[in-house]
């Protein structure tokens, strides 16, 4: 019987998600694969998703893996930093990592995720071979391994966000962190964490970063053709200098359909979407954990309205302005859009606008054929998503890698603009109505699409038979049998 993998991952469907479509692959290659999740956060619904992922995905197995005892319920200190805590509470969780590992009769190798790095400890306690696997792209990968070697005494919110607000895009403009192989970044859209040296998160996020390093392969969901300066980069070893070049994988890009759940309400946008001319939809999604102002919604509202274009616009509920920022990750209901968007919005737009509270099967979405842009938040699953269907995105960042992702798209690989104003208190109606008419209308909107459609090509051609990603795919299993520390 051959020996099994076990993938090692979250409870957030954003490192969840790819986890589970890389388990997919690796199974479809005769190879018995397992995915353990760390219960972090709890919310109180894992054990559904589980058994939900485990009725869809009948090659792979899952384990959730609890929050250690020490760290749950009264024990827990309210006035924690929440993100100090999600790094404590997965690097808690090691040990019932180790204890499912043991349980096993044979592990072949251990494939942990960027936000559970600590479990490059538990594979060298249970002595098996260890990945990185990084769900977002190469450049940002890249970033996260050149960061602890590039920090100054200067912090990066110095560096790329100035004091006075009149000057913040002059200051962000002139600051730029450079990475090898990687298109220079703003300081300002650095994650939030990194933007104060002298506060604990950005030491806990440094610690983390360091132990990334730690990984002599990685699996990366990217698509090498369209970020090959940053894959060179870390091939090379030159994002971190003096240390061992890790062997890298690019096993993307990684995109599978939602499998079950929301039939009704996929029926209904999808049907909607076949009554709309080819390419004429506007698509609106900030992914599963944004939450966005119910004051930003009627400005989103009313720049649809004045653009004059279809709109399919996904809204999910509130989160409280005074919850800590582990709450977007909790099931949140659906929205009462009626008291979230201007009154009569919805029935002056009816025919020409669809509104969906809380959920739409964005994949499908994204490849039918009346969809043509998407306005994302450049969570990285939802950006390969709009690659794989060859769609211009309007880019929008809400939290974390998502601004790095941003540049990288806008300013890379040129295919979408910035939603200007995002860093700023509100993105108004005009900015709305301003960037729909862009990309729909314009000659540049042209230009994106046509570059959109040369990077999907890209995409097909890596997931045929004898592409990179099913090459990639080869090679990684491949080193399985030869895996060297």
């Amino acid at each position: 019987m051959r020996s099994s993998l076990v993938l090692y991952t979250w409870m957030v469907r954003g490192h969840l998600h790819p986890m589970t479509q890389l388990a997919d692959r690796i199974a479809s290659h005769g190879v018995p694969v397992t995915v353990a999740i760390a219960d972090v956060p709890s919310t109180g619904e894992s054990y559904v998703t589980v058994a939900r992922l485990s009725a869809s995905y009948t090659s792979v197995s899952f384990k959730l893996l609890p929050l250690a005892p020490a760290r749950s319920g009264d024990t827990a200190d309210p006035d924690a930093d929440p993100f100090i805590t999600l790094i404590a509470d997965l690097r808690a969780t090691n040990a019932a990592l180790v204890a499912f590992v043991r349980s096993l009769p044979s592990v072949e190798a251990l494939v942990v995720d960027f936000f559970c790095a600590y479990g490059l400890d538990a594979a060298a306690e249970f002595g098996v071979p260890a990945y990185l696997f990084s769900p977002s792209c190469a450049s940002a990968l890249a970033a996260t391994l050149h960061i602890p070697v590039a920090r100054s005494a200067v912090s990066f919110r110095e560096m790329g966000r100035s004091l006075l607000p009149v000057m913040h895009r002059y200051f962000s403009k002139l600051t730029l962190l450079h990475v090898p192989g990687v298109h220079p970044i703003p300081a300002s859209d650095l994650p939030e964490v990194l933007l104060d040296h002298g506060n604990d998160q950005y030491k806990i996020t440094i610690g983390l970063y360091e132990q990334l390093a730690r990984a002599k392969r990685i699996l990366v969901n990217a698509l090498e053709r369209l970020e090959p300066r940053a894959v060179k980069a870390i091939q090379d070893g030159i994002v971190r200098p003096g240390d061992p070049a890790p062997r890298l994988f690019c096993v993307g890009p990684l995109v599978g359909e939602e499998r079950g759940g929301g039939e009704e309400k996929k029926l209904e946008c999808l049907r909607w979407l076949d009554a709309q001319p080819a390419r004429s939809v506007v698509f609106l999604c900030f992914g599963s954990a944004s939450s966005v102002p119910a004051e930003q919604l009627k400005e989103i509202a009313a720049g649809l309205e004045r653009s004059g274009h279809a709109f399919l616009w996904v809204v999910r509920a509130l989160v409280a302005p005074d919850a800590d920022s582990t709450k977007r990750f909790e099931g949140r209901g659906e929205a009462p859009l009626e008291s979230l968007l201007p009154e009569g919005f919805l029935d002056r737009t009816r025919g020409r606008g669809l509104v969906v509270p809380s959920w739409a099967p964005q994949v499908e979405v994204l490849r039918h054929p009346a969809t043509g842009a998407f306005v994302t938040h450049c969570g990285w699953n939802s950006t390969l998503e709009a690659i794989t269907a060859g769609l211009p995105m309007v880019c929008w960042p809400m939290y974390a890698e998502q601004r790095m992702n941003k540049v990288f798209v806008v300013e890379d690989m040129k295919l979408g603009v910035a939603m200007d104003g995002y860093d700023d208190a509100m993105v108004k109606a005009a900015e709305v109505e301003a960037k729909v008419r862009l990309v729909m209308e314009s000659e540049q909107g042209k230009e994106i699409r046509e570059r959109a459609a040369l990077a999907k090509q890209m995409a097909t051609q890596a997931i045929e038979d004898g592409g990179s990603l099913t090459l990639a795919f080869a090679d990684f299993l491949g080193s399985l049998k030869t895996f060297d520390d």
